[in-house]
């Protein structure tokens, strides 16, 4: 059996391709074809349609009623003759019409008569306007207040949707509406919330899992750099520029271990604290002045402050941190000479107050807010100064954040911050 063979220079046939597999289709559309026709959903605009027009109707049904109930008692009052007979010869007397008293001629009678009448009938249509303007106000009064209880009904869903997302507002992204009821126009706007919810969640529990992720995976090539350097500087044969090149790495080194641990703490700190202890913050700020106070001596840096008993509900590893924070930028963006830090802490209405200010260059009021955002700086220091990695007051704020708290700082006249960090109790 000869085997086919292709002549050289010659091309192989084209073979069919079998067609590339479509791109998969979102899971979920906005624009769902199955939901139902608008003229047959149950959408807000056909319930508050058919509720405020049944209302009115109602109303209009009882007001009407109410109109001729009176009505009818108005015409049985007017029928009743406005004089009585009381005897064979004619003689007549009358409680409403004065004038029909006595006996009296027909003409004179006839116009006496007509007289009465009128003023009967007006006397019963005032009266019959008085209680129609009565029963009006007491319908309208009823109104206003069923309208209020059904809008309030009606408009439930939002007040669900405004607490969810208020939850939301405070870095709790585990929180959905989850709305139950008729396929409205307000279900589908708390299932598109939920949706956005679900995206936001994946999104920033991505980033934290790989900040993490990549935290610890530089850990340990930084720690077995440092143990060689270390080595290194421990030889006593090593030559002075081999020791001042291994010193100069050995602090590149350390500076690159600090910002893993403040990449690593700021991804931790993002979420709420769930396990909370009691926690001074007098003794939370008082150990991260003891841990200071060497570089604060070094510097020529004053210490102080009155610090008193202040507790919080949170974790005090972190709230410590947060301390540590603000005193080490205080005492190290401060002036050279006669700078003080202050630390204190107070209980005040509620809330755990701790404020660190400090001497120190002046600061724009524009760039306050800069300060707290990862690696930010003031214009005259960088991020490859002595004086720490740029996450400092980043960690602060989202510490405190996650204890439910704020921070804010402003600038002092003379030079330096007032940073102010509240807590709830």
């Amino acid at each position: 059996m000869a085997a086919s063979t292709t002549p050289p220079g010659s091309a192989e046939p084209s073979r069919p391709r079998t067609p590339a597999p479509a791109p998969p289709k979102p899971t979920w559309d906005p624009q769902d074809q199955s939901r139902q026709p608008p003229w047959l959903r149950p959408t807000i605009r056909i319930r508050l349609t058919l509720l405020y027009g049944g209302m009115f109707l109602i109303a209009g049904m009882l007001l009407l009623t109410i109109i001729y109930l009176l009505a009818a008692e108005a015409l049985h009052e007017g029928s009743k003759l406005p004089f009585r007979i009381l005897n064979a010869n004619a003689q007549l007397t009358s409680d409403s019409c004065p004038g029909l008293t006595g006996t009296l001629p027909s003409g004179q009678f006839m116009e006496r008569l007509e007289e009465c009448t009128d003023t009967q009938r007006a006397i019963a249509l005032d009266e019959l306007l008085q209680r129609s303007l009565m029963a009006l106000l007491g319908l309208a009064v009823a109104a206003f207040a069923f309208g209020y209880v059904m809008a309030g009904r009606v408009l439930s869903p939002l007040g669900r949707i405004t607490r969810t997302a208020r939850q939301v507002a405070s870095s709790d992204l585990h929180k959905r509406i989850e709305l139950e009821g008729p396929d409205d126009e307000l279900k589908e706007l708390s299932d598109t919330f939920d949706e956005m919810l679900d995206r936001l969640d994946r999104a920033f529990t991505a980033q934290q899992r790989f900040v993490a992720n990549a935290s610890h995976e530089l850990r340990t090539p930084l720690a077995i750099n440092r143990t060689l350097l270390e080595v290194q500087l421990s030889d006593p044969e090593a030559s002075p520029e081999l020791q001042q090149l291994g010193k100069t790495l050995l602090a590149t080194n350390e500076r690159s271990e600090q910002l893993v641990e403040g990449l690593l703490l700021l991804a931790r700190s993002e979420n709420e604290i769930v396990d909370r202890k009691p926690v001074d913050l007098s003794e939370v700020a008082g150990r991260a002045v003891e841990q200071v106070r060497a570089e604060a001596e070094g510097k020529s840096v004053e210490l102080r402050g009155i610090r008193q008993p202040a507790y919080v509900q949170g974790n005090g590893v972190l709230l410590e941190r947060v301390a540590l924070n603000l005193v080490q930028n205080a005492v190290r963006y401060n002036q050279r000479d006669d700078g003080w830090v202050s630390v204190g802490t107070e209980a005040v209405a509620g809330h755990a107050v701790m404020v660190v200010e400090n001497t120190g260059p002046a600061v724009p009021a524009y760039e306050v807010d800069n300060l707290f955002e990862p690696f930010r700086r003031l214009r005259s220091d960088r991020t490859g100064s002595d004086k720490g990695v740029g996450l400092g007051l980043s960690i602060v704020r989202s510490v405190v954040r996650a204890h439910g708290g704020t921070v804010t700082a402003e600038p002092r006249e003379e030079g330096g911050l007032v940073l102010r960090v509240v807590l709830p109790v």
